[in-house]
């Protein structure tokens, strides 16, 4: 497939850059070609064209990666920076993203297909936002002295880094997800081999140069391009420390599983079926808005999607019709196009993968209420038109599997215990929704439900300072905030005699 020019939509800056032919990997200060010479091209997902062609980095390469960061770990700089020294670079660091922040937008508007508005309201600014919370916490990093009851025994604690990290990113929100990555991590005081997702590459790789850019060491980031062969070679290569995978549960489980067997450190930030519970007293309008962006935001392309609907019976004709008549009224098409209110799915493969699950809610007798088909007047593209079911089997597959697409279904309940038992009832535990106007109901579900987070009249709430994962199968450890600093440190205890 021939690598398409550049779209008009786009500023000089993105076309000079897409046009230079230069998107090779990024280890140590050098952008070499894959060590074999494999390439592979990323696809504009509102049209299934080329956009450009990066490097399929193998096991040399990866091996080459990992040996900047430990070399950059073990005798560079970066680990033993003073705190301030090294919060001034991540400051830096911030502030070549936020210079940036249109180039970036238009990068991940075009490689994921996501509304460039959405790019620069939600990625680029959380993305920054991220960058400069975690530049603030290097001066922060403390342990503790301890009152241990041996006598004349100094006893104390230090917080290092644990060392060289694998990070493997998802292609839903790539910038943003590799920010809450790689701005821990580099607070902390590890190196990173940072590995985006073989469908949206692009923003990683412009990030890793504008690290080198604002002042990282050499190898202290480092990108590497390519698909799941990739991201084994970098989960299982013996001198990386910890790994951090946000993606599916069943990849997630391979990873830990992993991860277990060599004894390295692992967080794994996985998927989702969550629970929207909207209680009889809740405010109508407000739940019908936040329930609709709740799954159709990003396409429906996100772990904490409010994919399961479950509305009090009195009002469940009225909420359904509601989200139905606002599903038929959204304009889907490329993230360019600056009347795009929803864009494509990332591929052929997640169209074939929703479509098929709309095809089994239809099979398995759930009522297709709108939705569910291809737009018209869309020219290629992976589109797939927002999607609403209502069902009372919660045992549907569209009603227990995660989809990662805009399909929603919409369940009756009848009582508080009842509806939180069923909201529960799943492997997952990533999110929950609950819409009331009562305080004691919502902390009373906000209590019974397994879920990371549980949001209250609002839905999808991110701060850098508010951990955030996952129950059960949704994952392991917390990103963000002080807990997400925590994954990429090891303490150590020091006993000194006074004697």
């Amino acid at each position: 497939m021939p690598v398409a020019a550049p779209p008009e939509a786009l500023s000089d800056a993105v076309r000079a850059w897409l046009g230079d032919g230069r998107h090779n990997l990024l280890i140590g200060e050098e952008r070499p070609a894959a060590a074999d010479g494999r390439t592979f091209e990323t696809l504009d997902p509102a049209t299934g064209k080329a956009i450009a062609e990066v490097p399929q980095a193998g096991a040399a390469d990866v091996d080459a990666a990992v040996r900047a960061a430990r070399a950059a770990f073990d005798e560079g700089p970066w680990r033993t920076m003073t705190p301030s020294a090294r919060a001034r670079v991540l400051q830096r660091f911030a502030a070549a993203v936020a210079d940036r922040a249109d180039e970036l937008a238009e990068l991940e508007s075009l490689d994921n297909g996501k509304p460039l508005k959405l790019a620069r309201k939600v990625d680029l600014a959380e993305t920054i936002d991220y960058l400069e919370y975690f530049a603030g916490w290097p001066t922060k990093i403390e342990g503790d002295v301890l009152p241990v009851s041996t006598p004349e025994m100094l006893c104390y604690t230090r917080r290092e880094p644990v060392g060289v990290c694998g990070q493997i990113v998802p292609w839903n929100f790539p910038l943003l997800m590799a920010a809450w990555k790689v701005a821990p991590a580099l607070a902390a005081g590890c190196t990173v081999v940072l590995k985006p997702a073989e469908q949206t590459p692009l923003s990683a790789l412009r990030l890793g140069e504008l690290a080198l850019e604002a002042g990282l060491p050499p190898g202290v980031l480092n990108v590497m391009t390519g698909d799941g062969e990739t991201g084994a070679a970098l989960v299982d290569h013996p001198s990386v420390d910890k790994i951090a995978f946000t993606g599916s549960t069943a990849v997630g489980r391979e990873i830990g599983a992993k991860a277990g067997r060599a004894l390295k450190r692992v967080t794994l930030e996985l998927g989702g079926k969550s629970p929207n519970i909207v209680l009889p007293d809740a405010d109508l309008d407000a739940a019908v808005k936040g329930s609709f962006q709740a799954i159709y935001f990003n396409t429906g392309q996100a772990c904490n999607a409010g994919s399961r609907l479950f509305v009090a019976r009195e009002h469940f004709d009225e909420v359904v019709g509601a989200l139905a008549e606002r599903a038929r009224k959204t304009r889907l098409g490329p993230g360019l196009d600056a009347g795009t209110q929803m864009g494509p799915l990332i591929s052929q493969e997640q169209l074939e993968r929703v479509t098929g699950y709309i095809e089994s809610g239809r099979a398995g007798g759930a009522e297709l209420v709108a939705g569910g088909g291809r737009p018209e007047g869309v020219d290629g593209g992976y589109f797939v038109e927002p999607t609403l079911f209502t069902a009372t089997d919660d045992r549907l597959d569209i009603a227990r599997e995660e989809i990662f697409g805009p399909v929603l279904v919409a369940l009756p309940y009848e009582t508080l215990e009842e509806v939180a038992a069923r909201a529960n009832d799943t492997e997952y535990g990533l999110a929950a929704g609950v819409w009331t106007r009562s305080l004691s109901s919502a902390h009373r579900l906000a209590a019974m439900l397994q879920a990371g987070s549980v949001y209250v009249n609002a839905w999808g709430m991110s701060d850098p300072a508010a951990p955030f994962g996952g129950y059960k199968a949704s994952g392991v450890g917390r990103e963000h905030g002080h807990a997400g600093l925590g994954q990429y440190l090891e303490t150590k205890t020091v006993w000194a005699s006074l004697r």
